[in-house]
């Protein structure tokens, strides 16, 4: 049974990570910190009690769950309700920037310069617009695989799939990515 500081401790450990994968998914900065809340809130409530090895797995579970929740609750409201707005300034403050978010390993002491700076964010940018373009079950078990660094067990109960859907999901998302990153000049 997981302690209060067990479960306060966990939480602090997956929450910028639970929240650049929602930000990912959904593209909206203010609707993954509401995910993220939403997935800890129901972390604590439902499953407190149990044993600090399980928490892992069973948050990212909740965090699929409360993604796959949102998009819906977006299709019926969008079903409903028509906003112009959305369509005026889609690129303006719901665009997630990947090199801000982005940190230099702390050994390098080294500055760099304005053009290598400038080309690191292009390179970025172009690696997030290609993960992005992704078919969602793809980029969910590629960013639990590689940027989680879940093994292919947690992945697949985390996704609710089996072992193999978790391996073919992965091979063909880095098969796309690697082929839509060497057509733009990038090498992998």
């Amino acid at each position: 049974m997981a302690t209060e500081r067990e479960l306060s401790d966990f939480l602090k450990s997956v929450e910028k990570r639970a929240f650049k994968r929602s930000v990912y998914h959904v593209r909206d900065e203010e609707a993954a910190l509401d995910i993220v809340q939403e997935s800890m809130m129901k972390l604590a409530e439902h499953y407190g009690d149990k044993p600090p090895a399980e928490l892992p797995m069973l948050f990212q579970r909740i965090l699929s769950n409360c993604t796959l929740d949102w998009f819906r609750r977006q299709k019926t409201r969008n079903a409903l309700f028509s906003n112009l707005s959305d369509f005026e300034s889609a690129g303006e403050d719901g665009d997630f920037d990947l090199l801000e978010t982005y940190t230099v390993l702390e050994g390098s002491q080294q500055a760099e310069s304005a053009e290598d700076s400038t080309r690191r964010a292009q390179v970025l940018r172009e690696i997030e617009q290609e993960i992005q373009a992704l078919p969602a079950r793809q980029r969910e078990a590629f960013l639990m695989r590689y940027w989680e660094d879940m093994d292919v067990a947690e992945t697949a109960a985390a996704m609710g799939c089996s072992e193999g859907s978790v391996k073919t999901h992965c091979s063909r998302a880095v098969q796309a990515l690697s082929k839509a990153l060497k057509a733009k000049g990038l090498q992998p």
